[in-house]
């Protein structure tokens, strides 16, 4: 039995924030490490600044500009084949690879659901009606895939569920990731691939728990306005491996830090 620790980050720019990896791996020294909206297409992609954190297995999947993933790893891995380019957009918005762990292969997904725009409408809002409509085919597609096993979902989802994953349930219900219609899809999403929310695995429900504060507060953090956009779910099987978490809060006032902060999850397998 070994630690196996995956971390997941909305980094905004990876190049931009490139040197904030090192504190990242300082503070937290994952394994795996899940990237969302790298803003970098393929050929741009700082491979040399990360392999010189040790990460020597390194996945892309980028565009100019906006979205963005990437999977960094001290552990072998395998690109999965087959997962879906989701509303055939082609925008980069998931990435899925195979870890060869020597207790054997473990599935890893890395999503950054579409934030949504400002209006909570479909039909007014195309934005809104994309993220909805990524969530319905990945709640289609993890269904056909069920029963899980030695699965891992990760990412920038974009959506609050519960009450206290957010700093005011009532001001928020009807602003953009935390709509009832978005929350009953991401819970459907998780029912469908019979996810374990990993986060609240250790902090009860009824505990404020954010990994994201707005540009906009003069004092992120004396306002402590914050919402939980970003998850790690695992499938059943690995409930009894979860051994501890950890959202490093202090890289929300690095210097130009992302608005989103690291979160690690650490398992034994």
């Amino acid at each position: 039995m070994s630690a196996l620790r995956i971390a997941t980050w909305n980094i905004n720019s990876v190049r931009l924030r490139l040197p904030l990896l090192a504190d990242l791996d300082a503070a937290l020294r994952p394994d795996v490490l899940c990237l969302q909206e790298t803003k970098c297409p393929d050929e741009l992609f700082p491979h040399e600044g990360i392999r010189a954190l040790g990460f020597e297995h390194v996945m892309a999947r980028g565009m100019k500009g906006y979205n963005g993933v990437a999977v960094l790893s001290r552990i072998p891995f395998t690109a999965r084949a087959n997962d879906p380019d989701w509303c055939m957009k082609g925008d980069c918005r998931h990435v899925g690879v195979t870890l060869a762990l020597p207790s054997g292969p473990l599935d890893l997904h890395n999503f950054y659901v579409p934030a949504g725009g400002d209006i909570p409408d479909r039909e007014a809002n195309p934005k809104f009606a994309h993220k909805l409509d990524l969530i319905a085919e990945a709640t289609a597609w993890f269904a056909q895939q069920a029963p899980l096993r030695r699965s891992v979902l990760v990412g920038d989802l974009n959506i609050a569920p519960l009450e206290h994953d957010v700093w005011s349930h009532k001001q928020l219900l009807d602003v953009v990731s935390h709509t009832p219609i978005e929350v009953e899809a991401l819970q459907g999403w998780m029912r469908a691939g019979d996810w374990h929310d990993a986060l609240r695995h250790f902090v009860p429900a009824e505990q404020k728990l954010y990994t994201w504060w707005s540009y906009r507060a003069k004092d992120w953090e004396a306002a402590d306005r914050g919402r939980r956009l970003d998850h790690v779910w695992v499938s059943q099987d690995l409930r009894g491996a979860l051994a501890r978490h950890e959202i490093l809060k202090p890289a929300r006032g690095w210097e130009k830090a992302s608005d989103h902060v690291p979160v690690m999850v650490e398992m034994t397998l």
